[in-house]
């Protein structure tokens, strides 16, 4: 269980997030047991931390950090707390309390504890169903509706999605091949597997894969997902398949002259893994090399094979097959790789990378695992981190959100710590910088700003460690502080001097120690990639270009106009939307534009947005960065 001190520290570097709350606490009201009813309900959130006797400090339009501000009598609203969550739900909570002393101010710091499946919803009895129950959705509260009740009742059920029965299926959805594919595999594995020698029909049985309703054996999810014909697939899961989108530059684009290649896969998961890493690995830039008394050369990717690998297999076995408004989508930019994928992630974003899985489709889950694709023990993660630091590449970075319902997992092609980065690291200062630091420092060269997300991103560190490590580069002057509480990050200090900027992803993989030569043909790819990418983002990423509603096509000129005093919220995100889907703008910008105060705008609208799916930022991996910039994909482009 986290103190107090940290969890303020983390208020101080984070805000509040899902997992943790401060109020001021003098009595335990009815927004306190929204919350414990919030972090008791929401599904592989694993419960959540309440701070009372803590105040947000506010300066002008700007939040300034956290503060203990104590309790008049900590003792009673202990009491009081736990008094309440026996008798106000109706199963009873028993948070774990304690009071604690944080420069003199009592405060208490309850941890409430998700419940079991079975015990769930847990709601407020005085409102009753569905309005006494409340799902912890980011920061917020949010009370339930009927769909979220059904996904909570939907837990009490030992079965799972990829074992429903398609109503309207037959053994004709079934292709053989992608049996004999399956056994192919197995044998390769093991060739004396049992069920090598059963037939089609006992193999789809036992695997969960067809189940039998009377007379008629009739396929489950499963079962067309990982051995279904072409036409069931596309009958039964039209959405479901997986996209391959290349695109100039660093984000996505809008220009109709500068059109994405796409290759859309739809093919039982087996063959959908083996042809997504493929059209992967046959686009990324190479390189290669030729070991001394070696006679042929060597091809090596600039991510590393088995990292695009795990990235496929994880996204198809993990995906939600509920949702099937939207593809998996596999995004290859000048910089990075993104897999966008429906459905967050059943395990907390603090725990992945950790022993164990929570798997979300078993039935498939263990197909993949029987022929080796998969492993079921929850590693795939932290394969993926070691040997993208093995060679000498960030950590990938993994977002997991419940509004949007997705997952995102990001790859960057940067390569730090080369030849060139130790000699620039080494000129810096007389201390001893760590790996972490190093890190950060070049991450900075790079993107021009860090904060405590970022940092605890590339170094896989907690917040606490985060923040001490970067006020220390602070002290050295190699980083300077910008913004306050969970709006601080940091740029370029006095002592940071210029160093070798890595200018695409070729020249990055030649400093792999590995590669000892580089094909001028992939470098050449690459340094237009990355001219393509400056001309792209230059303009939208100048926090300090002036726009005017004069330089706005005449549409955009109009319904700013339209907007009342005090627009409605729809009103005014559907021009916000507009804006965005034209260009990517920064807050100050759009703040200007649609004269309204930066910080209210960037609070009650542009996060919420992002949130949803609606905007998404510019700069993903990192949110604070000071040059970040909002972007929406208008409905042409998605469909």
């Amino acid at each position: 269980m986290k103190t107090a001190a940290e969890l303020i520290e983390e208020l101080n570097a984070l805000d509040e997030s899902a997992t943790i709350e401060a109020k001021a606490g003098s009595e335990i009201g009815r927004s306190i047991m929204e919350t414990v009813c919030a972090f008791a309900n929401e599904p592989g959130l694993g419960g959540g931390y309440l701070v009372l006797g803590v105040e947000r400090k506010r300066e002008q339009l700007f939040d300034v950090g956290y503060e203990a501000t104590g309790l008049a009598d900590p003792d009673k609203v202990q009491s009081d707390l736990a008094s309440q969550c026996r008798s106000m739900l109706n199963r009873p909570i028993r948070p774990d309390v304690r009071v604690e002393m944080v420069g003199g101010a009592s405060v208490v710091v309850a941890y409430v504890p998700e419940a079991a499946p079975t015990d769930k919803p847990v709601y407020i009895t005085s409102k009753g169903l569905p309005r006494g129950a409340y799902r912890r959705i980011g920061s917020a509260d949010h009370e339930c509706t009927e769909d979220d009740l059904i996904v909570l009742y939907q837990e009490h059920r030992s079965e799972t999605y990829d074992t429903t029965v398609i109503s309207d299926g037959t053994l004709a959805d079934i292709d053989p091949s992608a049996i004999e594919e399956y056994r192919t595999l197995r044998a390769k594995v093991n060739p004396d597997a049992e069920e090598l020698t059963w037939s089609d029909g006992d193999l789809l049985r036992a695997f969960g894969c067809v189940r039998d309703e009377g007379a008629m054996a009739r396929p489950t999810v499963a079962g067309v997902l990982l051995f279904g014909t072409p036409k069931a697939l596309r009958r039964c899961f039209p959405m479901v398949r997986v996209d391959y989108i290349r695109v100039p530059g660093r984000e996505w684009v809008k220009d109709p002259d500068r059109r994405f290649d796409t290759v859309e896969i739809r093919a039982p998961l087996i063959a959908t893994i083996r042809r997504a890493a493929n059209a992967i690995l046959d686009d990324l830039p190479k390189s290669f090399s030729l070991p001394s008394a070696e006679l042929q050369s060597t091809d090596s990717p600039i991510l590393p094979a088995r990292v695009i690998r795990e990235a496929v297999v994880n996204a198809v076995m993990h995906r939600s097959y509920r949702i099937q408004g939207a593809p998996t989508q596999i995004i290859r930019y000048a910089n990075r790789l993104e897999i966008r994928n429906p459905g967050h992630s059943l395990k907390a974003e603090e725990q992945l990378g950790q022993p164990g899985s929570q798997t979300r489709n078993p039935k498939i889950a263990a197909v993949l695992h029987e022929v080796n694709i998969a492993e079921t023990k929850g590693s795939g993660i932290r394969v993926m981190r070691e040997l993208m630091q093995r060679s000498n590449l960030l950590p990938p970075t993994l977002e997991s959100t419940r509004q949007p319902d997705q997952f995102v997992a990001r790859f960057l092609f940067h390569h730090f710590l080369g030849p060139e980065d130790v000699a620039w690291l080494g000129g810096l200062t007389s201390e001893n910088l760590s790996d972490e630091e190093s890190r950060a420092l070049v991450f900075v060269r790079e993107m021009g700003a860090i904060d405590n997300a970022a940092y605890r991103e590339i170094n896989q560190t907690d917040t606490l460690n985060a923040s001490t490590r970067l006020r220390r580069l602070r002290d050295l002057k190699l980083l300077e502080k910008k913004g306050s509480g969970s709006r601080t990050y940091y740029e370029r200090g006095p002592a940071l001097i210029p160093g070798p900027r890595t200018e695409g992803a070729a020249e990055r993989a030649a400093q792999s120690p590995q590669a000892e030569g580089l094909s001028r043909q992939v470098l050449t790819q690459s340094r237009e990639l990355g001219e393509q990418s400056r001309e792209l983002d230059a303009e939208s990423r100048d926090p300090d270009a002036h726009l005017t509603t004069d330089d706005l096509p005449e549409t955009l000129r109009k319904a700013i106009a339209a907007l009342s005093r005090r627009p409605k919220e729809e009103a005014l995100r559907g021009v916000i939307r507009e804006i965005c889907a034209w260009r990517s703008l920064t807050s100050a910008q759009l703040a200007n534009l649609l004269n309204r105060q930066q910080d209210p705008l960037v609070r009650d609208h542009l996060k919420p947005m992002v949130a949803s799916g609606e905007l998404r930022y510019t700069i993903p991996e990192m949110p604070n960065h000071p040059s970040q910039a909002y972007t929406a994909l208008s409905e042409r482009r998605e469909t």
